[in-house]
């Protein structure tokens, strides 16, 4: 794959290059977001190659992402501050409602911004320095990348709002018992461990993974009648691949492994 961009980087893992890892690259910065970085990683989505089947997001360096770069920020009027919060949300778009399901490797500083990308992804493996923030609140902001939709769905706008108001900052262990991660996981592993499900994920029937990234979501957000009408479309659609009929098949036969309990 050839992708360019001082501040990203695209590369590809697994035998089959079914793993895509997009990292961000402005260490030095605490991977803070910029319009070019924001826009970079929408490229990065909208043109994973073929092959791909799972994508991991992660950051170089201490911390996953510290947010919005405050140095960056200019003065917009009111119609500048939608055109500029829209962008973001087109962008971030391309990470929830891409093409595969997206892991983030969180560690260090998930704040602002940062914790808006993370939220965008569809599981989120955090390592034990993690820590997640909204500081916008107290700085006289409001969130634009799309946080004050993704978070409430993670935590509850009850807790978004105490983060807002007070600046509120949860640790790791915290931030997975409320919702903010999936997984929690020995300081330095979270990269590790978004590969590995990455790579579990990767095996799945493509149509399962698109009904779960899109389907689901919206299913969700549907009236309990409509949301069952979805349900039983998707479920129609996705049964009826060939690749599924080939795995039911084959658990019919015997050859699939069966599901057992859990370590």
């Amino acid at each position: 794959m050839t992708f360019q961009h001082p501040d990203l980087s695209v590369q590809l893992h697994g035998e089959q290059q079914e793993i895509a890892i997009v990292t961000m690259n402005r260490p030095a910065k605490r991977n803070a977001l910029n319009d070019g970085l924001i826009l970079a990683i929408r490229d990065a989505f909208q043109n994973l190659p073929a092959s791909v089947r799972a994508a991991v997001v992660d950051g170089e360096g201490e911390h996953f992402c510290a947010g919005l770069d405050l140095s960056e920020l200019s003065e917009r009027d009111a119609a500048e501050g939608v055109f500029h919060s829209r962008m973001w949300h087109a962008a971030l778009e391309c990470v929830e409602k891409g093409t595969v399901p997206v892991i983030a490797a969180l560690h260090g500083a998930v704040v602002g911004g940062g914790l808006e990308l993370a939220s965008a992804c569809h599981i989120r493996v955090a390592d034990e320095t993690t820590f997640y923030a909204l500081p916008e609140g107290t700085r006289g902001i409001f969130v634009g990348g799309g946080g004050a939709v993704r978070v409430p769905k993670l935590i509850g706008a009850a807790r978004m709002t105490d983060m807002m108001l007070t600046g509120r900052v949860y640790n790791a262990a915290d931030g997975e018992r409320v919702g903010l991660s999936q997984y929690l996981v020995p300081g330095g592993t979270a990269r590790e461990k978004a590969i590995e499900l990455a790579t579990r994920i990767a095996t799945n029937a493509r149509m399962t993974n698109f009904a779960l990234m899109h389907a689901l979501p919206r299913i969700a957000e549907q009236p309990a009648d409509h949301g069952l009408f979805t349900e039983a479309l998707m479920a129609s659609i996705a049964q009826s691949a060939p690749e599924a009929k080939e795995r039911v098949r084959a658990f019919l036969e015997g050859k699939a492994a069966k599901v057992k309990k859990a370590d």
